[in-house]
């Protein structure tokens, strides 16, 4: 089973937009995907009950109770597990969660506040053993970029310089709002339109992979 850590210390980065879009990706690709929803507000939640009638269907599982307990959850035969980590938990707060993890995919919005904000995050997950090792990957998501502006290239450069790196960067679009609302992902769809902003999920996707 791969096992994708969707985490930040940071309230309000786009943690559920992103974890949702890989449930739904993996869904679409066949793949047997439960979703654990470990954030109080429990978007990733009523968004997978919005998906409860299609084909590419994803199990929500309550993530609110001991990490150990929750996954001991996951059905048999899971092949994909994807969890929505709580807002503003640190490192020592996802305890099993990380144990679990292949990858940890951290966003970071392109704001000198944000950035700070999660600086202090990465470092506690720098000194979890399993990322010492090299056992669990972590790579940083550049969210809700407008790249036209001073801002996102200069946030952009600022993050090439962290340990970890840059696996995607995601534009600014008011579509992830709409499609979270309505239980989908880009991937849902396959017209010109959201062409350009799946293309922004590809390096992401391959990171992945490895």
């Amino acid at each position: 089973m791969k096992t994708v850590l969707v985490a930040s210390s940071k309230g309000g980065v786009g943690k559920t937009t992103i974890a949702t879009h890989l449930a739904a990706h993996a869904a679409l690709a066949g793949e047997s995907t439960v979703l654990v929803d470990a954030d109080p507000q429990h978007s990733s939640t009523r968004w997978a009950e919005r998906r409860a009638g299609l084909d590419s269907a994803v199990l929500p599982i309550d993530g609110s109770a001991r990490h150990r307990k929750v996954l001991a959850a996951i059905p048999e035969g899971t092949t994909r597990l994807v969890i929505d980590a709580a807002a503003g938990a640190m490192a020592d707060d996802l305890d099993a969660y990380l144990e679990a993890a292949d990858a940890i995919v951290v966003p970071v919005l392109p704001s000198a506040l944000d950035i700070d904000a999660t600086v202090g995050f990465l470092n506690t997950l720098a000194r979890h053993a399993r990322v010492r090792r090299g056992n669990t990957r972590v790579g940083l998501v550049a969210n809700r970029l407008r790249p036209w502006t001073n801002a996102s290239q200069q946030a952009l450069d600022l993050l090439a310089q962290w340990p970890y790196p840059v696996v995607a960067q995601l534009r600014d679009s008011q579509a992830y709002v709409m499609l979270v609302g309505l239980g989908r992902s880009l991937f849902d769809y396959h017209s010109a339109q959201v062409r350009e902003h799946q293309d922004d999920w590809t390096p992401l996707l391959k990171w992945l992979k490895k």
